[in-house]
């Protein structure tokens, strides 16, 4: 398949910023100037300048240093948290449009409980209850984003299991594994993967939210989201330091938003 016949140019600037810091959560510390928690200058809210490109924080520390560093937490957990959502929902919705009766009805009602309670509620109340370290932050974005993530795939589920196809496939005997894995899934990927790409973004947000709020990835540790908490005492000077990550949040998720819109109107545009 080609890609450029595929995505527009919209698109192709987004998966360019998506993959670019998708490579940098991976390779980000190994290529960073300074040790991230070195103390580098004696200037704090250093401007920029050609020895530290993007400041220096409250302490003194390389801005490009913390941020390059700080990738690895905000692109990485919320990755892994979007993951563990949209594959666990996928799964369970699959199970429930494939078996039906009781079992779907069960799972209806437990996830429509679970997603009464706003996100950012959840949140605080499990980081309250077991701590913020960071399998407690993983487990509370996947579990707190899978309801949304079941109630997509669910639908997309039972309409292609109520096709012709689908239908066949009983008659024939096949058991329902096989309708599911076969005949089901790859019927709906798209739209579950344009959804993945969508609860991505919704955990960057929360994540760097509770990080704001000092509930997120605790020190020596940090994500962008406390680099912007931890600087924000420069804001009034207009600081590099409380710029520069809030910049990098906002990059990250206007290019999954660019290449998410794609994924949704090419598929509007084959099935029309």
């Amino acid at each position: 398949m080609n890609i450029r016949a595929t995505l527009s140019p919209l698109a192709m600037v987004g998966l360019a910023i998506t993959s670019f810091w998708l490579l940098i959560a991976l390779v980000g510390p190994s290529i960073s100037p300074y040790d991230a928690s070195a103390l580098v200058d004696a200037e704090v809210f250093g401007a920029i300048s050609a020895q530290f490109p993007l400041g220096t924080d409250y302490l003194g520390r390389d801005m490009l240093s913390r941020i390059l560093y700080g990738a690895r937490f905000t692109v990485a957990l919320a990755l892994v948290a979007a993951l563990l959502a949209s594959t666990g929902g996928t799964f369970l919705a699959l199970c429930a449009a494939t078996a039906g009766g009781w079992v779907d009805g069960a799972m209806s009602r437990a996830f429509d409980t679970l997603i009464s309670i706003p996100s950012k509620m959840f949140a605080l109340m499990m980081v309250a209850s077991f701590g913020s370290s960071v399998p407690v932050l993983v487990a509370t974005a996947a579990i707190g984003f899978m309801p949304g993530a079941y109630r997509i795939a669910r639908a997309l589920a039972v309409n292609v299991h109520a096709m012709d196809f689908v239908q066949a496939a009983r008659a024939r005997g096949e058991g329902l594994v096989h309708i599911a894995v076969v005949e089901i899934l790859p019927n709906m990927i798209r739209p579950v993967l344009a959804d993945f790409g969508l609860r991505f973004v919704f955990i960057v947000l929360l994540l760097s939210g509770l990080s704001f709020l000092s509930l997120g990835v605790q020190p020596p540790d940090a994500d962008w989201g406390s680099l912007v908490r931890e600087n924000i005492a420069g804001l009034s000077e207009g600081a590099p330091a409380v710029l520069m990550p809030a910049l990098a949040i906002a990059t990250l998720t206007i290019g999954v938003n660019l290449l998410i819109d794609n994924l949704r109107g090419g598929r509007a545009g084959k099935e029309a």
